[in-house]
């Protein structure tokens, strides 16, 4: 088990950053009336298919550093040395002068930053490589869009603006060829060709759609989480927070081809207690299964496609030191971070709150050590399948653990708050965009 924390660290946001922390409390009052002007207004990386266009390429891992403002590239496996750092925000003042011009997306800018950025501008969410190598797609929670940054020259290739005031996780389909991004407060997924930046489709989900998955039988799979900013996190107090469902469309016409209340699966189940907001999920090689973290508890559950069945739960070890206070917790997040091994042995789970990463055996849903993490957000698979990445955003760095062991094999050092991390091919003889 991870050394208790101490009273000074129990929020994970905060623990490195006192000042901010006081300004977090003094704040208060402004985040409530923000929350309210909004209200009333993420599995795993993916690399670029292999073919022609990956000739004068490397794999890396593209590392977004939310509070930044940037994203590190680091090698995907090995010792996962920094390769070189993007600005992802070099239009920062243009976007800043047209936010302070307009009162609505002033409201909604400051809603960002006091209720899901904890306090602080979220401007990296997510980021995959277009299929040639040469550009990285960004989207950008505070700033509401979708860019391709050039790897060059770090100059802005294209931008896309999402419906509403938010954009939040994406995913790359397996051709490499289109990116789908959530825009949070639209309720609408966007389909974008990765390479221009033209939208391709849209379709509408539950509230606040979150994680977005492609899946190899041509579908698309969006997890939308309802509202988690608000402190009304009681568990009777469950029906504030939204309708939320996962939408599953046709990925080339993105019509609705199934949606999926987990509510009434959790209470087939027998696990009425628990949140039915779907977070990270992850998915069996073959498609058969799902696995997927929900709101408030550490663990994750089993779901079983052909009978539409919840059929396994797996409670993880909570830490003594983690403030029993779910309001504390991180945007409702308990644990959030959930990768598999490619062969499907194993999982790899992010304990956010409870500061551990753990490997699990799929099998038998024994875990393995408790590997000391602070506030762990994110999990994916290295380039070689050996090891699970784990984004420490309460210690800007990114930790490998072995399948194999469940032991950390290596740290780096990246930016403020990393998040994501993403599978990815670069030049390989990049070292860092001109002028970052």
């Amino acid at each position: 088990m991870p050394s208790p924390r101490t009273s000074s660290t129990r929020t994970p946001s905060t623990r490195h950053h006192p000042a901010r922390a006081r300004r977090g409390r003094h704040l208060a009052a402004a985040v409530a009336v923000a929350l309210t002007l909004v209200a009333t207004a993420g599995g795993t990386g993916a690399a670029a298919p292999e073919g022609p266009a990956s000739a004068g390429l490397r794999e890396a891992m593209f590392v977004g550093n939310n509070w930044d403002g940037t994203a590190d590239v680091i090698a995907a496996q090995g010792d996962f040395h920094r390769i070189g750092r993007l600005d992802v925000i070099p239009d920062k003042q243009e976007r800043l002068r047209e936010i302070y011009l307009n009162p609505v997306k002033l409201a909604f800018f400051l809603g960002v930053r006091m209720g899901p950025g904890e306090g602080h501008d979220q401007f990296v969410d997510d980021m995959y490589a277009t299929p040639d190598g040469s550009a990285m797609v960004v989207s950008r929670p505070s700033f509401a869009d979708v860019v391709s940054l050039d790897l060059r020259t770090g100059r802005i290739n294209w931008r896309f603006a999402v419906a509403g005031h938010r954009a939040d996780h994406m995913a790359v389909s397996p051709d490499g060829a289109r990116v789908a991004v959530s825009a949070s407060t639209g309720n609408t997924v966007h389909v974008l060709d990765i390479t221009t930046g033209r939208e391709l489709g849209s379709f509408k989900t539950g509230d606040k759609p979150h994680e977005n998955v492609f899946t190899a039988d041509g579908l698309l799979w969006n997890m939308s989480i309802g509202e988690v900013t608000t402190a009304l996190d009681a568990p009777w107090l469950d029906w504030t927070k939204g309708d939320r469902r996962i939408t599953v469309v046709d990925a080339r016409t993105f019509e609705t081809v199934r949606v999926i209340d987990m509510r009434e699966r959790l209470d087939a189940f027998g696990r009425g207690d628990l949140s039915d907001a779907v977070r990270p999920l992850v998915f069996t090689p073959d498609e058969k299964k799902l696995y997927f973290q929900v709101s408030f508890f550490n663990g994750f559950l089993e779901y079983d496609l052909s009978t539409d069945r919840i059929t396994r739960v797996k409670s993880l070890p909570g830490n003594p030191a983690t403030d029993p206070d779910r309001t504390t917790w991180v945007n409702d997040s308990r644990h959030h971070g959930l990768s598999m091994s490619p062969d499907g042995t194993k999982l790899c789970v992010a304990g956010t709150m409870d500061d551990y990463a753990t490997v699990v055996d799929r099998a038998t849903l024994q875990e393995g050590p408790l590997v000391e993490a602070s506030k762990p957000y994110w999990a994916t698979v290295s380039g070689d399948g050996r090891s699970c990445v784990v984004s420490e955003s309460g210690a800007d760095r990114v930790t490998a653990i072995d399948f194999a062991t469940g032991r950390r094999v290596a740290s780096v050092d990246v930016g403020d708050h990393p998040q994501r991390v993403r599978l990815a091919r670069i030049p390989a003889d990049w070292t860092g965009a001109a002028g970052s």
